[in-house]
């Protein structure tokens, strides 16, 4: 395992206990008919574990070092030696006529990044366990009014349903983090918006948070949509993007939708 040093710039930190391995795999808890697409396998130590109950499994690995090991030790496996942001999820649903499941345990720097990559492409992706850092992971169910609760707990709280698995101390990992981590299990909901797109509504959450200190009101003028008059837009524009629910958030953007119909 310390034969090949992670490296900081790929945020790897491997994990190293079975017992862990052994939860995250139940959590899996995988079929032969799923499709598994883990995220950064490292050296392979959850992707041993899933290989024991299914083959049906794609890796995505973007260093160099462990591509070939993987090679060895998973010959059935398909890999992909690239960077997951860059991966055509889309393709390869195509490509094996089902849809996706995903795990890892993702680097940390770029858990925003991907989360929305699996948001754009919830048409095709069933859920993902993901292993990711427990500040992060209390921000995903963060409650509305509370500190944490901003775009990442409005859009994934209203197009996924969210389990926190258990809480993982810093201890499992080499090297070790100076964070605590979190297994936590998305389920992906095809949801159509009436009148708007998927997009269009992380959009518009997006530039409520913009100045997560001021009004809404301010935050509004200062985004893309700046040049909408948002006064009869049904939402008090005296308070903060965190005091809103979800529905307020839907509302919001359908008013913006409907005046601002080229964005």
């Amino acid at each position: 395992m310390r034969s090949i040093k992670p490296l900081k710039r790929f945020g790897q930190n491997y994990l190293i206990d079975d017992n862990i391995l052994n939860n995250i795999v139940n959590e899996i808890n995988p079929t032969p008919e799923d499709f598994i697409i883990e995220i950064g396998p490292g050296l392979g130590a959850l992707t041993k574990h899933l290989y024991e109950l299914t083959k049906n499994i794609t890796l995505v690995e973007i260093d160099s070092r462990v591509v070939d090991e993987l090679s060895i030790k998973f010959p059935e496996l398909e890999i992909f030696h690239q960077d997951f942001l860059k991966l055509d999820l889309n393709e390869i649903a195509v490509r094996k006529n089902t849809k996706i499941r995903i795990t890892g345990n993702i680097p940390y720097n770029i858990t925003s990044q991907i989360l929305f990559k699996l948001l754009e492409n919830n048409n095709v992706v069933i859920d993902a366990v993901l292993m990711m850092q427990y500040e992060v992971a209390q921000r995903l169910r963060a409650k509305r009014g509370t500190k944490d609760y901003g775009i990442l707990a409005v859009i994934m709280q209203y197009f996924t349903d969210i389990n926190f698995c258990f809480k993982v101390s810093p201890n499992v990992f080499y090297p070790k983090p100076n964070v605590n981590s979190a297994l936590i299990h998305i389920n992906f909901n095809n949801l159509v918006l009436q009148g708007i797109d998927k997009s269009f509504f992380i959009k518009t959450v997006k530039a409520a948070f913009g100045n997560r200190r001021k009004t809404l009101k301010n935050s509004l003028s200062n985004s893309i949509f700046g040049n909408i008059n948002f006064n009869n837009c049904g939402i008090d524009l005296t308070l903060r993007a965190e005091q809103l629910s979800i529905k307020d958030f839907l509302i919001l953007a359908e008013f913006v939708k409907n005046n601002f119909p080229k964005i």
